[in-house]
């Protein structure tokens, strides 16, 4: 069923095509519908196909991702989809400055660090796995902040003045923990934004955001210069 992906990620079958039926594929594959069915449930959880029981089944239509270089409040991104947003906290603790922080944030070994992880979701599938850490030596008013209600981005966006930010953008598999958190198969394409923001005193924070590849898109906007 390889050539099933192929058609989808090729853009063959467009997003919103509702793919041939079972029995007719097992006919042009040569294989029973049992194969089929598995082969599509499979795709289904990898987040290429959308399965309904009374229309069949469909090329899922990707969600689409702000643009590239904004830094982005992902309660509004979903929100602006139409969706329905909900948030849950993960994980909250407040801890030394470790090595690994330092090749992030640059912070002092000194100074404290917050780690968060976060799941952002849309009509209550995950849109989102957030992965954070804060330099308190840079935002010393977070220690105490709660955010069992609202996501660390959000509030540091509102809250935090910034002047620079740097992006990666990569495409990687999902591990055991990411898939879990995500709703895919372990080893599930993922698209995965890196990013670093800074102000006067410093590095403020890291955060490594997960999305299901199958079901994002980057959008970004470009004008002449020059």
């Amino acid at each position: 069923m390889s050539d099933v992906r192929e058609k989808i990620v090729s853009g063959t079958w467009p997003p919103g095509f509702r793919i041939p039926f079972e029995t007719d594929m097992a006919k042009d594959y040569g294989c029973s519908r049992m194969t089929v069915n598995k082969a599509l449930t499979q795709l289904a959880r990898s987040g290429l196909l959308e399965r309904t029981r009374k229309t069949g089944t469909y090329v899922k239509t990707p969600q689409s991702l702000s643009a590239a270089m904004e830094i982005t409040n992902i309660r509004k991104e979903v929100e602006d989809s139409g969706k329905e947003y909900s948030y849950r906290l993960l994980l909250d603790t407040v801890r030394p400055s470790e090595a690994d922080d330092s090749n992030k944030l640059s912070a002092s070994s000194k100074n404290s660090i917050r780690q968060l992880e976060c799941l952002h979701s849309a009509n209550g599938a995950p849109f989102c796995f957030e992965e954070r850490i804060v330099n308190i030596g840079s935002v010393p008013e977070i220690e105490n902040v709660s955010f069992d209600n609202e996501g660390p981005g959000t509030w540091l966006l509102r809250t935090v003045p910034w002047n620079s930010a740097e992006h990666q953008i990569l495409a990687t598999l999902a591990t055991e923990t990411v898939a879990k958190m995500l709703g895919i198969e372990p080893g599930a394409h993922c698209l995965v934004v890196e990013r670093r923001t800074q102000n006067d005193l410093g590095n403020v924070t890291w955060a490594k955001l997960w999305y299901a590849g199958a079901n994002h898109r980057l959008v970004a906007t470009f004008t002449p210069t020059g």
